[in-house]
């Protein structure tokens, strides 16, 4: 598999022009891999809580054994001529099961990089990231052994089927395990994001990239054993990287709600003595929309957190009467900068930004930021790019490097990155976010391209049109978005055969994922096209709308 070129270890960047805080760069600079945060914690607190999840509570000494029996068991199921060896890559399909968090950890001991699948997402494409990661093995809870049992010839991996407690495995012999690589530069984990040509694109990130991550939010966030921080992120959602190693490199616990839970956050908080929050704002807003969302109860809470969507100041003002007791922060980035690059903490009432949303702050300290204009110079209102330690490699697919990068230093206008030669760390992720830069502080204005967030989920339009392209009745296909309040909507018109639109979004949901069908599928007899022959997506979304 061809990998995009190593980032060369160029001297250190100059001091970035926006700087975060508390947190002293020199602290964060660790390069240990996922699983020496955990393990290390492991060996300081054998005994505290690691993992809560229905009713069932592991210490960090019981659920690093069951991680260690199943490695083991892994390993013995690779094809080997000689010693097994662990594969490079290993699937992991679970629900919220005290299997799909051992089985996570026991991808990161064996050295392998997790590739997360959703078990609701169709199995198609599951199987098409799964082939594209070249994955080695495939880890499943049996709630979900029937949906990889029949896989096709030419692509059949090693299942391993693992408790739904993760436990029941035998302890492996001494020698059954080879020692754990340790190494920062291998890759921790692989995520897949919409892509603009009709495919998921893979972000591989390294332990290098993370590990920083972590140190920070540690020290950012007053992480620590007895604290207790929420779960609601799905694993292939990467904030959920968050949720589990800001709390094992801590010895904090990680608590894990149920599915009712998810919807009533308040009791959520309350009853598990939450002290750590961490969602997408809609969760809140979903919970309020349903009357979930009572005033004052919760009183644990020392810090909450939000990403993925744009953070109203209508939403912090609802979530101080919610927890009064509660520091909070914005949190803002893309998978490819290593979950969140940035962050903001609420100080007073108001947001202080020009838009209405809370602002997304200042870079992580060892994290650069610039805004560039269309022509490649620095400016206050601009496309935000980014580089520093957080910073991936590139893509999967070399070729989707092309186009996302910059090179640019003070005096000159930016260079982007046409694929050629060699990506090194001095090379700028271009976003494609607009910020703008007021009063010392970043505040996001929405996407330079047909980007989307949909329910925290990051949506690429042409993803989803390319779905629809492949019904046999659809000649083409074109997909808007809509603002109803404070949600936002996907709306759909195609060229072709006459169809029930609740027939097609039904076949629509069996090939994507539920919140990238369009609310509204309608027919049209043409699409409304621009002077430049352009399709014109403002008059179309008047049309649907």
């Amino acid at each position: 598999m061809s990998r995009p070129p190593t980032a060369s270890k160029d001297p250190a960047p100059t001091p970035p022009p926006f700087t975060a805080g508390t947190v002293p760069v020199e602290h964060v600079l660790e390069d240990r891999t996922l699983y020496q945060w955990f393990a290390g914690s492991a060996r300081r607190w054998p005994g505290a809580p690691a993992l809560e999840l229905g009713g069932q509570t592991l210490t960090y000494g019981e659920l690093h054994r069951r991680v260690l029996a199943l490695a083991a068991r892994v390993l013995a199921g690779q094809p080997a001529a000689g010693p097994a060896r662990p594969p490079a890559r290993i699937a992991l399909v679970a629900s919220r099961t005290v299997a799909a968090y051992v089985a996570y950890l026991a991808v990161q001991r064996l050295g392998s990089s997790a590739v997360p699948l959703n078990a609701e997402h169709p199995l198609p494409r599951n199987l098409d990231i799964a082939r594209r990661a070249g994955v080695g093995a495939v880890l499943l809870d049996a709630a979900h052994h029937e949906a990889f049992a029949g896989l096709p010839e030419d692509f059949r991996p090693p299942v391993t089927v693992v408790p739904a407690d993760g436990g029941g495995l035998p302890e492996p012999s001494p020698g059954a395990l080879p020692a754990h690589p340790g190494d920062p530069e291998a890759e921790a984990y692989l995520l897949f994001t919409s892509g603009s040509t009709g495919r998921p694109k893979g972000v591989p990130v390294r332990h290098r990239n993370v590990s920083p991550y972590v140190a920070y939010n540690i020290a950012r966030y007053e992480a620590g054993p007895g604290c207790r921080m929420s779960q609601t992120f799905g694993l292939t959602f990467d904030p959920s990287v968050f949720d589990l190693f800001v709390a094992w490199g801590s010895g904090a616990t990680v608590v894990v709600p149920d599915k009712d839970e998810l919807y009533r956050p308040v009791d959520y908080a309350v009853r598990r003595r939450l002290t750590h929050w961490f969602s997408v704002p809609s969760l809140v807003t979903t919970a309020q929309r349903y009357g979930n969302l009572p005033l004052g109860e919760v009183t644990t809470l020392r810090h909450s957190c939000f990403s993925a969507e744009p953070v109203t100041a209508q939403l912090t003002a609802l979530w101080a009467e919610v927890a009064p007791g509660s520091r909070i922060h914005n949190l803002y980035g893309p998978t490819e900068l290593t979950i969140t690059c940035t962050d903001h903490e609420l100080a007073g009432g108001g947001t202080g930004s020009s838009n209405g949303t809370v602002p997304i702050g200042t870079p992580h300290p060892h994290m650069e930021a610039v805004l560039l204009d269309e022509q490649g110079l620095p400016c206050d209102d601009g496309e935000l790019c980014v580089r520093g330690a957080q910073r991936f490699d590139g893509y999967l697919d070399p070729a989707d490097n092309a186009g996302r990068f910059v090179r640019y230093e003070p005096g000159a206008p930016a260079v982007p990155y046409d694929g050629t030669g060699p990506l090194t760390r001095d090379h700028w992720y271009r976003t494609g976010d607009r910020v703008r830069r007021e009063a010392g502080l970043l505040v996001h204005r929405g996407r330079l391209d047909s980007q989307v967030k949909i329910m925290g989920h990051r949506v690429e339009l042409g993803e989803v049109e390319a779905a629809m392209r492949r019904h046999p009745g659809v000649t083409e296909a074109a997909v808007v978005v809509v603002r109803v309040k404070d949600e936002v909507r996907l709306l759909a018109a195609y060229l072709g055969k006459e169809m029930c639109g609740r027939e097609f979004s039904h076949w629509l949901r069996e090939r994507i994922p539920l919140h990238m069908v369009p609310r509204r599928i309608r027919r049209l007899e043409e699409l409304p096209h621009n002077d430049n022959g352009k399709l014109n997506r403002r008059r179309l979304a008047e049309l649907l709308a």
